[in-house]
């Protein structure tokens, strides 16, 4: 097959599950769009731990969907940001020239391709880097405190992991709705997660969340990896606990502790769930209000040009991020 400078484009890809060291710039095919998808010209991607997951192929049972020896999608990325330069016949949400934002596999690249159903239009006060590193993260924060955790104006919140990506819009958007947040993190970052409107910030190296002192209406337990004996301690009798995600939780299935928290959960009055992942273009829309009304700041804490992609995944695997990184594919 011949093809043309306009046939290709820019792209990070990865041949093989790993680190960060796997990944390596090469010119690739430019995707098409299908019926119901849209062609993002990519101006910047976000970076988040569920990208780092897809890389190195952990927990193993992801697999069975990318591909068992080797990634099926070379090309890393699901946040997206960028302006529609092509329409499947099927689209009736966006029109070519729209500036988007939301979800796009492959979105560390020139172009990526997307489901109208996981796009919304960008905010309009946030430049293309910001609104960059919204989608996956806030998306998942609000599913986790409305849909699955039901948060409650005047309710308490810990929200474990706060300085992260996920972490950094659960509190925002906890306070938002009008709880008290406490935020868990080290203390290298407790400015952070302070200015992001925690009440409270506890040291995790030094202060223990269920020590008793204080109980929370709701947990989100965010890449944690406390024991369900801990987390219900922290618990009020009929709290709940969101399992978002765990870190160091297996390279099986990576869901042992949430698995005995939803049988555990059947059998005590406290509520422990799961949180179970969708990526939803309504989702997009609510969180665009939020950030207009000023509600909602996305934590960026810094960018990088397409082609030191794995420095930021780099620096993402050693946990020096702060809130989120973006990849920064136009200028």
């Amino acid at each position: 097959m011949t093809t043309t400078a306009d046939s290709t484009m820019r792209a990070v890809v990865h041949d093989r599950y790993g680190t960060s060291k796997v990944l390596r710039t090469a010119r690739i095919v430019r995707p098409s769009p299908g019926d119901h998808e849209v062609l993002v010209e990519v101006h910047a991607a976000g970076l988040d731990r569920g990208t780092e997951h897809l890389l190195t192929g952990k927990p193993y049972a992801m697999r069975l969907a990318m591909g068992l020896t080797r990634p099926k999608n070379p090309v890393p990325g699901r946040d997206v940001a960028g302006i529609v330069v092509e329409a499947g016949a099927g689209v009736t949400r966006f029109a070519v020239g729209d500036e988007v934002y939301g979800v796009a596999p492959g979105s560390f690249a020139d172009y990526a391709v997307a489901h109208e159903t996981r796009l919304a239009h960008k905010p309009t006060n946030l430049t293309f880097l910001e609104a960059a590193v919204v989608p996956v993260s806030a998306g998942t924060a609000l599913r986790a405190l409305v849909d699955v955790g039901g948060v409650q104006p005047g309710q308490n919140v810990l929200v474990v992991g706060a300085s992260g990506g996920v972490g950094s819009y659960a509190v925002q958007l906890a306070k938002a709705f009008g709880a008290e947040v406490t935020g868990v993190c080290s203390a290298a970052k407790a400015d952070l997660v302070t200015s992001l409107g925690a009440a409270n910030v506890l040291d995790y190296d030094r202060e223990d969340f269920a020590n008793g002192t204080h109980r929370y209406d709701l947990v989100l337990d965010i890449a944690g990896n406390s024991s369900l004996r801990r987390l219900r301690r922290a618990l009020r009798p009929r709290g709940t606990v969101v399992f978002v995600g765990g870190e160091d939780a297996g390279a099986l299935l990576g869901m042992g502790r949430q698995v005995r928290g939803l049988m555990l959960s059947r059998l005590v009055r406290q509520r422990l769930a799961l949180l179970v992942a969708k990526e939803r273009g309504s989702d997009y829309n609510r969180l665009a209000g939020l950030i207009e009304e000023g509600r909602i700041v996305p934590a960026l804490d810094r960018s990088y040009p397409l082609e030191d992609t794995p420095l930021a995944v780099h620096q993402l695997e050693t946990g020096r991020v702060r809130g989120k990184v973006a990849i920064s594919v136009r200028k």
